[in-house]
């Protein structure tokens, strides 16, 4: 069965990652684009040999897909991933799910009820740097995991700045751009749920309209780990990390909070220093097939709609942390900062 696609945005990360990535399946193809500009959406589709290009939602989800992949403003998801549903389409949508967690509550329970697949595009589960950390953790080689430190200050190339930076009506700022892929990354390499979060947040010169273009974060999770991250647009020199502390070893990860499956992993422990070997697939082609696979009834998408609630539950923490300048506790159950 061939799996066709509706793109709902005429985005950068689209062109970039995912039309290759959904081309890449064998049972895999693009049928549409949808931009609320036809201009867009006649010269997107013309650029990347998509059959047809529609501005509106109603002709896309009338159409024969099976399945959309929506990358739109944030502010959009939650209206949009809810029609798709109700006109029974699979749904792989951009973090944050939605503004509110409680919004995102709202469309796993509609995706659920549906029969439908949803998942959350944090394409970092998906790296092959982060899937060698968690099975060494898991494993044990690092004895039992006491702390962890993520690096993901970067700087937004001037093409993505626009609304990230500008428009709070829109879900701009860091945190719900990079701390909610930190939050999940935290989770899926830990194992283990965030419990509190202490957060700080700054504007260091590229956002406006009262959005924060910097972050750090101090994390407390169920199992009593604690991990600091640091989020940021601003820093063009910083490079990346994610480190995690146990009390027989460390895990030093460097250069692998990236959409490409680069980087390095080095475990340290008292028998010297061993270099991770891991695979170098490609993280998009690798989620689309367990969406693929999903669909099929085999097992879950990489990172499923829940992953995303807990996300952002994170992210709305953060926050209200940033905003009260007290510790906030994390109940997904509530789905909102408790």
């Amino acid at each position: 069965m061939t799996v066709s696609w509706g793109l709902i945005g005429a985005s950068t990360i689209a062109r970039q990652f995912m039309i290759g990535a959904i081309r890449a399946q064998p049972d895999g193809e693009i049928a549409a684009v949808m931009s609320s500009s036809p201009e867009r959406a006649t010269a997107y589709a013309r650029e990347n040999r998509i059959p047809a290009a529609v501005a509106t939602l109603d002709e896309l989800l009338g159409s024969d897909i099976d399945a959309v992949y929506i990358s739109t403003t944030n502010e959009l998801h939650l209206e949009q991933a809810l029609a798709a549903i109700e006109a029974g389409k699979h749904v792989l949508c951009e973090k944050p799910l939605a503004l509110t967690s409680a919004d995102a509550r709202k469309m796993v329970a509609a995706a659920r009820a549906a029969g439908v697949v949803l998942g959350t595009n944090h394409h970092l589960r998906n790296a092959g740097s982060h899937r060698a950390m968690r099975e060494a953790i898991a494993a044990g080689r690092i004895g039992r995991p006491i702390a962890a430190r993520v690096f993901h200050s970067v700087y937004l190339p001037e093409n993505l700045q626009g609304w990230r930076v500008t428009r709070p009506d829109a879900g701009g700022g860091v945190v719900l751009d990079i701390t909610v892929h930190d939050a999940d990354t935290l989770r899926f390499v830990l194992g283990d749920d965030p419990v509190e979060i202490s957060a700080f947040t700054q504007s260091a010169g590229m956002a406006a309209g009262g959005l924060e273009d910097g972050a750090m974060c101090l994390w407390r999770f169920r199992s009593g780990v604690i991990a600091q991250s640091h989020e940021g647009f601003t820093t063009k020199f910083a490079g990346t990390g994610f480190e995690v502390h146990g009390s027989e070893g460390s895990l030093i990860a460097r250069d692998v909070m990236t959409q490409k499956p680069v980087g390095s992993v080095l475990l340290r422990t008292a028998q010297g220093e061993e270099e991770l070997s891991f695979d170098r697939e490609d993280l998009y082609p690798r989620s689309l097939r367990q969406f693929h696979a999903a669909i099929r009834g085999e097992g879950q998408p990489s990172a499923t709609g829940e992953d995303g609630v807990w996300s952002l539950t994170a992210a709305e923490a953060a926050l209200q942390s940033a905003k009260s300048g007290k510790a906030v506790a994390i109940d997904p159950k509530l789905g909102r900062a408790a």
